[in-house]
């Protein structure tokens, strides 16, 4: 292997979500980068089922979101979310949620804080298109069937050990990424360790083929039904028809190596059911949150710097943001317009998301699969009074969890050293984010007169949105220009005072808002801070 051939920007360890995201990315700002992942073929559990709204708008920056939209359920099947004794048993409460073609009806009506609503695709799907992208793009090597052995670190780069069908070679790299999941190597070998709740639960999870599961849903189609026999269960629709995910909760102490997955899909659904087993998983659910993020020029995103128990496909969306966060830091110190310490911000942002994140994940988790009173099934009047109570307790802990615009919309950096004005906020919640403008929070959407989202208008680099045209933006681009900062310019004059409150608002490469001011401002050292020329760790 020739010099040339042995070096790489970045080499990032994994090709899950988390590290096709990043890869592309990357690749798209001028970053040459190299995956590896272990494994020749793509796994068949379908793992997350659920890519959310923020995830989307990220893709939609990609040029993916299309593609993804047009791939999971069908375009009428609804995303609905019931709760029975047994599929084949009593209701007991419901959320009817629209189908993905009533949901891009109503984008454009103002009915949606977003673009880009959250869609339901299994990574089962949702991967291949991820991979399939990655192909495509100049400046990006994805190499499968190739693993991290290990790596040294030296003061202007890695040196990472690869070994593809038992040969090895040696990869010299500026930075290494760890998006290799739950028993990262890379997180291992930097010593970083997971804090938080082991075990809250544990969990069998069976793939299935059954058409007639299929036409037994579709006497009343659901993307989720939630059931509560013996333990329990949530049976999810993965194309719509014959293909089905059965996740049987545990207590964290039970031992599930003596669960029969048949006998539990009998329980869920009421009765048996003609059926193919594709795959059965047993494993744990888990609230941690790794120690750090970043060991030199070593970083961890996705799996490998937290994993939740899946309570709405929360830690592979996060992970999703975590590759958008670091993609354009490590892009701007590899194009020279920021210097190195900017990558110090990368923990001090994601770190406090992860574990408030893992907080709330926790919450709703023990809140969804809180004991129940067997009467449920009781017949008569008996039955209908414990399923009306059980009814108005899911009332309350369900609706924010299939709709978790918090989450997309309301996390934040407002104490990032990168942000300028970012004021103390709240825990961040599944449910609450605010429709208007803040330091650290992604920008608000709204839809412009050509039915484009102010979103779309962003450049590349950083965006300067100026809502007064009476307000002079030269200061800004003679002082970008002079720094080398990438500076664009979009005019938003007199419109969406309550949602755009200032003049003047400065918008991050990932779409968040850095500072929002006026004419009185100071672009160079505002430009400064943003970038992190003002040393990190002393702000």
């Amino acid at each position: 292997m020739s010099s040339s051939e042995n070096r790489v920007e970045v080499l990032i360890v994994g090709a899950g979500p988390a590290g096709l995201t990043l890869a592309i990315d990357l690749a798209r700002r001028g970053v040459a980068c190299h995956v590896v992942e272990e494994t020749e073929k793509r796994g068949i559990n379908p793992r997350c089922n659920t890519t959310s709204a923020r995830s989307m708008e990220i893709f939609r920056r990609l040029g993916l979101a299309d593609d993804i939209r047009r791939a999971g359920l069908p375009e009428d099947y609804p995303t609905s979310i019931q709760y029975r004794t047994t599929l084949s048993g009593e209701e007991i409460f419901r959320l009817d949620l629209p189908a993905a073609r009533d949901v891009l009806d109503g984008v454009g009506k103002g009915g949606w804080p977003t673009p880009e609503p959250q869609h339901r695709i299994s990574q089962l799907f949702l991967e291949p298109i991820l991979e399939q992208n990655a192909s495509t793009v100049p400046g990006l090597t994805l190499e499968r069937g190739t693993r991290l052995v290990e790596f040294r670190q030296y003061d202007d780069h890695v040196e990472a050990v690869l070994e593809t069908s038992g040969a090895r070679r040696t990869l010299h790299c500026a930075y290494v990424v760890g998006c290799d999941g739950a028993h990262s190597t890379v997180r291992h070998q930097l010593g970083i360790r997971y804090e938080g709740v082991d075990a809250i639960q544990q969990f069998v999870s069976t793939f299935l083929r059954s058409p007639e599961l299929g036409r037994l849903a579709a006497r009343d189609r659901a993307w989720t039904y939630w059931t509560y026999g013996r333990r329990i269960a949530s049976l999810i629709a993965i194309d719509g028809a014959s293909l089905w995910l059965n996740h049987v909760a545990f207590a964290s102490d039970h031992d599930t190596e003596g669960e029969d997955p048949e006998e539990l899909l009998r329980e869920a659904v009421g009765g048996p059911v003609e059926h193919e087993v594709l795959g059965v998983v047993r494993w744990t659910g888990r609230r941690l949150v790794a120690q750090r993020y970043r060991a030199g020029r070593v970083f961890l995103a996705g799996d490998a710097a937290h994993i939740w128990i899946p309570v709405g496909g929360f830690g592979m969306n996060a992970g999703i943001q975590d590759a958008a966060t670091l993609s354009w830091m490590l892009a701007a110190v590899h194009h020279g317009w920021a210097p190195p310490s900017l990558l110090d911000a990368y923990e001090l942002e994601r770190k406090p998301v992860g574990e408030q994140f893992a907080g709330a994940v926790g919450s709703a988790a023990r809140r969804s699969f809180a004991e129940f009173s067997p009467d449920i099934h009781l017949p008569g009047p008996d039955g209908e009074r414990a399923r009306a109570e059980f009814a108005s307790r899911l009332a309350v802990t369900e609706p924010h969890r299939y709709s978790p615009d918090g989450f997309s919309f309301g996390y934040h950096y407002a104490g990032s050293p990168l942000v300028v004005g970012g004021e103390d906020q709240t825990a961040i919640t599944m449910g609450d984010y605010l429709e208007r403008a803040q330091p650290g929070f992604r920008l608000p959407h709204v839809w412009l007169d050509d039915d484009r989202s102010v979103l779309d208008e962003l450049g590349s680099g950083f965006t300067l949105l100026r809502t007064d045209p009476g307000v002079s933006v030269t200061p800004w681009t003679s002082a970008a220009r002079e720094l080398g900062i990438p500076l664009a310019v979009v005019d938003l004059p007199g419109r969406w005072p309550d949602r755009y409150p200032t003049e003047l608002l400065l918008v991050r490469p990932d779409q968040h808002v850095a500072w929002m001011g006026g004419a009185d401002a100071h672009p160079e050292e505002l430009l400064h801070t943003v970038t992190g020329r003002v040393a990190v760790h002393q702000r």
